[in-house]
């Protein structure tokens, strides 16, 4: 039974990569679980420079999710392949850096140190997240500025070059196919949902930030449906993120087109949430008489469609 994908030409051993932002640099689940588990990690995102990211409080739980707004702090890309990547190197999984950048400039700068690294597998450029003021939803929210900085990113790299889809747009599929014709490899859909808590006796967001990413099983049915409309909008691989916390959740994902599953807030609950999901998805491939999960990938049917509704890559 086979359980081996690939994403822009990386082959990774199982379809589950852990999701930016909420496995730290991999690093720091040494010793809760083997990382040589994973197919993948995507580590936390990365300008040129160390950031500090958002104010405190910057994560507030709410039902069957979490709101957060840490605000990309990081430690910049030169220390992360000084410092990080050699520890990664010692486990049999695929390293992917998570880019930012506030100008065009930077996302390329930063492909270009991390082009050079030993040991990175591929790049997700982050132009989605809602909890920065300049960079994030200023590129991620327009097609014109997805475009150059895809483009951009690409020309600094031979990496392959993983654009992450915001929710928080009109129409996701467009932003696929932007991504697609500026040369990106693959799609990661999606990043969170913008949320607003309100602490009702200060009458103030909980957050310090004030708005915030809703990650969590909370935003599955979005994220699976824009996965969805992702996967037949493209060629490239679709990456499906939100709300993966079991073994049905992945196969969701994989089922309406999608190539691999990030995990991200289960992570804060559950560390060792991938073997669980990795017997499911063995589980569910030999009560369905199938020795591959590729066979899963794109089969979605619509009641009364004799063809089907998935990928058409």
């Amino acid at each position: 039974m086979s359980l081996a994908v690939e994403i822009a030409g990386v082959r990774l051993k199982n379809p589950l990569i852990a999701a930016s932002g909420t496995f730290g640099y991999g690093v720091e689940y040494e010793g809760l679980l083997d990382l040589s588990l994973l197919g993948g990690i995507v580590s936390k995102g990365l300008y040129m420079e160390p950031r500090d990211g958002c104010p405190t409080p910057r994560i507030v739980e709410t039902p069957s999710g979490l709101l957060n707004a840490i605000g990309l702090q990081g430690v910049g890309a030169p220390a992360f392949v000084r410092d990080v990547l050699p520890r990664l190197a010692r486990y049999d999984t695929a390293v992917f850096v998570n880019v930012c950048g506030d100008t065009v400039e930077e996302y390329a700068e930063v492909a270009r140190v991390l082009a050079g690294a030993p040991g990175v597998a591929g790049l997700e450029i982050n132009i989605s997240c809602p909890n920065v003021k300049k960079g994030g939803m200023a590129f991620g929210g327009d097609p014109r500025m997805t475009h150059e900085v895809v483009a951009a990113v690409r020309k600094a790299t031979r990496l392959p070059v993983i654009p992450k889809l915001s929710p928080n747009v009109a129409d996701v599929a467009l932003f696929a196919r932007v991504c697609e014709e500026a040369g990106a490899d693959a799609v990661s859909c999606i990043n969170t949902l913008l949320g607003l808590v309100v602490d009702v006796e200060a009458r103030r967001p909980k957050l310090a930030f004030g708005t915030g990413g809703l990650s969590g099983p909370a935003i599955r049915p979005v994220a699976v449906r824009m996965a969805w409309q992702a996967a037949r909008a493209v060629k490239i691989p679709v990456i499906g993120i939100g709300g993966v916390s079991s073994a049905q959740d992945a196969l969701e994902f994989l089922i309406v087109g999608c190539r691999a599953v990030q995990i991200g807030t289960a992570n804060f609950v559950e560390p060792g949430v991938y073997a669980r999901v990795l017997a499911g998805l063995e589980d569910y491939l030999g009560r369905h008489g199938l020795d591959d999960v590729n066979a899963v990938v794109g089969t979605l049917r619509f009641p009364g469609e004799g063809a089907e509704a998935g990928s058409e890559g």
